[in-house]
């Protein structure tokens, strides 16, 4: 059974749907020898009414000066999770004029989604509302998904199986490796419908795995949690890459050191790379 060290995709109660603080993640964390934890809570209009307005993202843009690398021994990354927005692969913020910070001073005029994130180690890209993609075929979807991985920052892209979505997922896997970016599979996809929808989504996965599996494209491991005590527990999704009989060098956050490394290798720049 694969030892998976590093947790790349978590929720804290910023998220708004999730329950834990940041330290209650990261006590989780090291009581499961979890070497390396990301928080990346959801960065798009689902947290506030009021979403063009920074004050209400502080949490997010602050996290990478205030949080400690290093905390109880886990290493502790910044990100979030953002919504694609758009079918040219538009992820949320870019579209929303700044030119004052938080306390009302002027700035260089700039976008919510680049004042963000800019200090962040990496941002995961995912769909969550599906309404614009109504009427959309297979190659603009995919084209899609393939302009958000171009995006600078991220690095990964979220339960790509879980969207539902009619996409070639050869066509994002070369495109993926191409990047140097990773793929996800996480453990919250396998329980959030109905046990039809989550039977599709777990062959969607399959699917997917066995397509990185074949062209050497490393893919992330992450639970999505929501919660403190789902840190670290990836049980379906070890059944799932024992199944495939998924190489473990792909599994880019096996460790601490090959996740650093595979972050390194996207060219992206954070605070911890």
């Amino acid at each position: 059974m694969y030892d998976i060290k590093c947790d790349t995709h978590t929720h804290t109660l910023y998220s708004r749907h999730a329950y834990s603080t940041i330290k209650e993640n990261v006590i989780e964390a090291k009581e499961n020898g979890i070497e390396l934890l990301t928080s990346t809570d959801h960065f798009s209009e689902m947290l506030w009414p009021e979403y063009t307005n920074l004050k209400n993202y502080q949490y997010l843009a602050t996290s990478p000066t205030i949080w400690p690398k290093e905390w109880m021994g886990v290493t502790l990354l910044s990100g979030c999770e953002v919504d694609i927005v758009n079918l040219d692969g538009g992820l949320f913020g870019q579209d929303i004029s700044i030119d004052k910070n938080i306390v009302g001073d002027p700035i260089r005029p700039t976008n919510l989604y680049e004042l963000v994130t800019r200090k962040m180690d990496y941002v995961i890209a995912s769909i969550h509302g599906k309404a614009f993609t109504k009427g959309a075929g297979r190659n603009q979807l995919t084209d899609m998904y393939i302009k958000a991985l171009q995006d600078e920052k991220v690095f990964i892209l979220g339960h790509l199986g879980r969207s539902g979505l009619d996409v070639d997922f050869r066509a994002i896997v070369d495109a993926a490796k191409s990047l140097n970016k990773l793929l996800e599979v996480n453990e919250h996809s396998f329980e959030f419908g109905s046990e039809a929808e989550d039977s599709i989504t777990r062959s969607r996965c399959k699917e997917l795995l066995e397509i990185c599996a074949e062209k050497g494209c490393k893919v992330s491991i992450a639970t999505d949690a929501h919660i403190s005590n789902l840190i670290g527990r990836f049980e379906k999704t070890k059944v799932l890459l024992e199944e495939v009989h998924f190489p473990e060098e792909l599994i880019a956050g096996l460790n601490r050191e090959s996740f650093l490394k595979a972050l390194k290798e996207s060219g992206i720049k954070g605070r911890t790379v």
